[in-house]
């Protein structure tokens, strides 16, 4: 499960991925974006800077100053900004990429049963996080939309 947090960047990355994909963008202010994701602008800030920190968007000082994305949407991977956001993905410490530790009650993991289990759910679930993009948000969004106005 996402976190509130995460839930909350994603829909400021989706702001500022539609500013950019708009015929002239623009730097955004942090109220800006607060107001068109429907998210705290309180929240908002540090979440902001952690993702600018990693360099999917970048700032600007100033009077036309704001948040705009630095990388285009489809090489904004959504695993990375779960990781950034989140954490590791893995169920189980002992699955972990970036965060490995062996679980304390497991004295063999070649043949732990559990964590057989839920690596093999886990590489399921890595292959398709790992393929999606902030691109594949916005089409999802675009997909959505015309369903609706079809019904």
């Amino acid at each position: 499960m996402i976190t509130q947090k995460m839930k909350y960047a994603l829909k400021a990355l989706l702001v500022l991925a539609d500013e950019a994909a708009s015929g002239a963008p623009q730097a955004l202010s942090i109220e800006q974006v607060a107001k068109r994701a429907g998210t705290p602008k309180r929240f908002l800030e540090h979440i902001l800077l952690e993702i600018r920190d990693a360099g999917v968007i970048a700032s600007r000082r100033g009077r036309a100053g704001g948040y705009l994305l630095a990388q285009p949407p489809s090489e904004v991977k959504l695993a990375d900004l779960l990781r950034l956001i989140d954490g590791p993905l893995a169920p189980l410490p002992c699955l972990s990429r970036t965060a490995y530790q062996r679980c304390p009650d497991c004295t063999d993991e070649e043949t732990c049963r559990i964590r057989r289990t839920f690596a093999d759910v886990f590489s399921g679930y890595l292959q398709i996080i790992d393929s999606l993009t902030l691109a594949d948000l916005m089409r999802s969004d675009a997909l959505s939309a015309q369903v609706i106005a079809d019904a």
